[in-house]
């Protein structure tokens, strides 16, 4: 393949072309210029070379898996966010080796205002050579390229040698904060743009790039959220069957001559330090084979090192160039022809080209790991640039950017200079660094409410057993333990057709459900409860229920027959027996007038007669929970507890009837409807109360009531997170201070949002994407603090649910004076089963606080329906049984 041409050296711009005449030398002298300048010509199939054999060894080092033969380290630098622009304070920064031989002190202040920069005060100091080569003591915080070499230092941690070094010297009082590379202090010195930088590029006497990488993908780190800046270290990749087919006899001898021979190889022919001894190189060998100065080589121009980059940059410039060609030359002892001025020209032109193209390859190589690792077709991102090749050397950028467009065309690439990466980058390290570790106590004090210890979560189960044994004997108590006169679980020999109701929320359902030895069938519709009438009148709610029913009957050709009908009423009531419901509170967002302290079944007939011509059996009315039991004990005889944790949240269990005041019998079970929704209604949850749960408590239409539900449920638990984030904003911990309009709006954040969040298979892109859909402006930052906000108050839900669970089936085993009880409860509710870790959460609380109980949980289908008829069903079955 042809090599490539960067379009700058064909364009019209007066930029220098390897001699072809002019040149008053013999015939093959011309050959012997185009031989040596054809080395360092790269093609496009090298360079792609160099781009996947570099990203290859990028990959590998991720994994932990170092190839000694690429030489990529791939090291994490524990810089886990790019700044935000508000980042304030005065900082002291130490630069040691970004030019040389020198040290750089300097003061900056950063204001924390947009636009707004105080320049840094600083002074340099030159390191003398003895120190540069001598023992570490005498030095620290170096890193071992870009002609240091410092003994006793390498494997050691520099930022301990350095403050030894303070600690010996007594007299001043210094925190050493943050060790930073230079390449990291390019990126956070970048002004944040339309987003933040995050890639950096540094050429300058050295050259690296750092990029923040997804955390998850670090295999030394063990985290799999978030992300942290890796610094690539690609002046040592030195793969052979990538470089060996571009590296020059002149790279070979700089090498060998160099401070350490086989190292840094990659560096060594891009790094501003060696380009002009790789110029010279070529100069001195043109020279010695007559072609350049008359085949005179002075002493200096034969000295390593007497040609700079500055040199190659003032020779190399189109307009002036040639003038600066002469005037260097001569300073070497030389005198040069036009001929041999315009060669030279040619010759740092190569040198330069060759670095930038490489340089781009390497690029490429990042680029394409970040649009890899982050799962986007088309990857739009800022570079941060940097070094003193990229900022006075204009072909070289340009042909960076010409490249870096042809190997990576599916990346959409700004390039950013940096403003003193080495002072304000490095103090915009050290100010991130205070940020977030500002921003993870504040976090930790707001969440510290939310983390429940395991005395904390037996207090709870301890509370609500004393309140279970006070409801059942009609003492005043938060659980009402309402006797369901549901007496026993179905064991397998029912049969039959059966209507079942199921109210509970803003859709209604009528179901068929056809009981047959080989299971069960369910035909069913849902309709509508508009809000209306939802909150209208209890008249206008039960005629609506009757027209849904009689629309279902018709549809289903059962017009006119009188099947037995269970009422799946999923708010409080205390039933008077198995068809005699007393509702006691609307929950739920319904508030229909004239229903509370009413029997809600003698309602529903009531609108049944006032429609005519309509015949329902009414046989039972049942709550959601004992539904869910009884449809999980059509498949297990074990289960005896029904849990609900949806929308709202409940439970019931089957009690020994001689623990149940108030109803006549002292053998056999009772299934109790535990009203659980209302613990802590009496103060006893005061203690895990935060001031969020409050919040939601006193802005919902019931205040003062449901706790432990406001706690647990569905309809809260956004609601929660919400007022968390809104507290987190006004203290400057998310969204960078700044007061959303979205946040403000009540139920705005849905509880299916702390599922969608939480799950393990969302990468945080797509935790940003759900948030975003909302209206927030967010930073990775923010996305992970979210992310934490979210995991805390689901938790504490599930603790407390696992709680209540405990208590229950810890009853159980002592009502039957059981030293090991085994039991299934049976559940439903959106929130057990989409959110991610909830039912696991519930089962280890479980474990935690009942060790005695072994417990499984089921989960039910189609409770509140299914378990309706099955009620029905099993009292038909019983009231058979009783006429025989």
């Amino acid at each position: 393949m042809d090599s490539i041409e960067p379009s700058s050296l064909q364009s019209g711009e007066r930029t220098p072309s390897c001699p072809q005449k002019g040149l008053l030398q013999p015939s093959d002298s011309s050959e012997l210029v185009q031989e040596c300048l054809q080395q360092f010509k790269v093609t496009k199939a090298q360079l792609q070379q160099i781009q996947a054999s570099l990203l290859g060894s990028m990959e590998q080092a991720l994994m932990g898996e170092v190839s000694p033969t690429s030489g990529v380290q791939m090291l994490p630098t524990y810089v886990e966010s790019t700044p935000h622009g508000n980042e304030q304070g005065n900082f002291v920064v130490l630069e040691l080796g970004a030019s040389g031989a020198s040290l750089r002190v300097l003061w900056v202040t950063l204001t924390g205002i947009k636009g707004q920069k105080v320049e840094p005060k600083s002074q340099d100091f030159v390191i003398p050579q003895e120190v540069v080569l001598g023992t570490g003591q005498q030095s620290t915080l170096i890193s071992w390229t870009k002609g240091f070499r410092c003994s006793g230092v390498e494997g050691q941690d520099v930022v301990q040698l350095l403050r030894d070094a303070i600690q010996r010297q007594g007299a001043y009082n210094i925190d050493v904060v943050a060790v930073v590379n230079d390449t990291v202090g390019t990126m956070m010195a970048c002004e944040p743009g339309a987003g933040p930088c995050e890639i950096s590029l540094l050429v300058d006497t050295g050259t690296n790039a750092c990029y923040m990488e997804e955390a998850r993908h670090v295999a030394v780190l063990d985290e799999d959220r978030g992300r942290t800046c890796i610094s690539v270290e690609w002046g040592s990749f030195s793969h052979d069957g990538a470089l060996g087919p571009v590296l020059t006899s002149f790279d070979h001898a700089l090498d060998h001559a160099s401070l350490n021979p086989g190292a840094q190889r990659f560096e060594k022919m891009i790094g501003g330090l060696y380009l002009g001894e790789l110029v010279r190189l070529v100069l001195v060998y043109l020279a010695q084979n007559r072609v350049l100065f008359g085949g005179y080589t002075s002493p200096a121009l034969l000295s390593q090192g007497s040609i700079l980059l500055e040199h190659v940059i003032e020779m190399e410039d189109p307009s002036t160039g040639l003038a600066y060609v002469h005037t260097i030359l001569q300073d070497l002892g030389l005198s040069p022809k036009a001929s041999d001025a315009e060669l030279v020209q040619c010759v740092c032109a190569a040198v330069c080209s060759r670095a930038a193209q490489l340089c781009a390859a390497a690029l490429a190589a990042v680029l394409s790991r970040l649009q890899r690792s982050r799962e986007q077709q088309k990857l739009q991102i800022a570079v941060a640039t940097g070094g003193r090749v990229l900022e006075r050397h204009p072909r070289f950028h340009s042909i960076l950017q010409e490249m870096v467009k042809l190997l990576a065309s599916e990346c959409d690439v700004s390039f950013i200079p940096s403003v003193d990466g080495g002072g304000r980058g490095v103090a915009m390290v050290t100010a991130v660094a205070a940020r977030l570790a500002n921003h993870r106590r504040l976090l930790e004090e707001t969440l510290a409410p939310f983390r429940l210890s395991h005395e904390q979560l037996a207090a709870v189960q301890t509370q609500m057993r004393e309140a279970m044994d006070k409801g059942l004997r009609r003492e005043p108590s938060s659980l009402r333990m309402l006797p369901t006169y549901v007496r026993a679980t179905p064991d397998g020999s029912e049969r039959g057709d059966f209507l079942a109701l199921d109210l509970g929320g803003t859709n209604f359902r009528v179901l068929l459900v056809r009981v047959a030895e080989g299971g069960v069938q369910i035909i069913n519709q849902v309709y509508s409860i508009p809000e209306c009438v939802a909150q209208g009148s209890g008249q206008q709610l039960f005629d609506h229920i009757v027209d849904c029913i009689v629309d279902f009957q018709e549809k289903q050709g059962l017009r006119g027959q009188s099947l037995p009908l269970g009422f799946t009423f999923s708010f409080p009531c205390k039933q008077l027996g198995l068809d005699q419901g007393i509702l006691l509170n609307w929950t739920k967002g319904f508030n229909a007038s004239d229903c509370e302290g009413q029997d809600v079944v003698f309602l529903l007939r009531e609108a049944i007669r006032r429609r005519q011509a309509v015949e329902l059996n009414v046989v039972a009315i049942v709550n959601d929970t004992v539904g869910t039991m009884m449809s999980c004990g059509y498949e297990d005889p074990q289960c005896e507890m029904g849990l609900i944790v949806g929308t709202g949240t409940n439970a019931c269990y089957m009690e020994e009837l001689r623990n149940v005041a108030g109803v006549a019998g002292d053998s056999g079970h009772m299934c109790i409807n535990m009203e659980w929704g209302a613990f802590g209604d009496d103060g006893s949850l005061g203690m895990l109360s935060t001031c969020f749960d409050s919040r939601v408590d006193q802005a919902s239409i019931n205040p003062g009531k449901q706790r432990f539900e406001k706690m647990i449920s569905g309809m809260y638990l956004g609601e929660i997170v919400r007022h968390i984030l809104l507290n987190l904003t006004s203290l400057g911990v998310l969204f960078r201070g700044q007061q959303t309009q979205c946040l403000q709006t009540r139920d705005i954040f849905k509880t299916k949002f702390l599922s969608e969040i939480e799950s393990d298979s969302l990468a945080l892109r797509q935790v940003r994407a759900i948030l975003e859909d909302l209206g927030l402006t967010l930073t990775l930052d923010d996305a992970l603090i979210v992310l934490e906000v979210c995991q805390a108050v689901s938790r504490r839900a599930a603790q407390l649910c696992g709680a209540g669970v405990a208590a229950v089936v810890e009853k159980i085993r002592e009502n039957r004076d059981l030293d090991e009880l085994t039991v299934s409860v049976g559940v439903d509710g959106t929130l057990y089963k989409m959110h991610p870790h909830f039912a696991r959460l519930v089962a280890a609380t479980v474990r935690e606080l009942a060790p005695r109980c072994v417990v499984t949980f089921l989960q039910s289908e189609d409770g509140s329906g299914k378990g309706a008829a099955l009620v029905t069903a099993v009292a038909c079955r019983l009231a058979q049984m009783a006429r025989v």
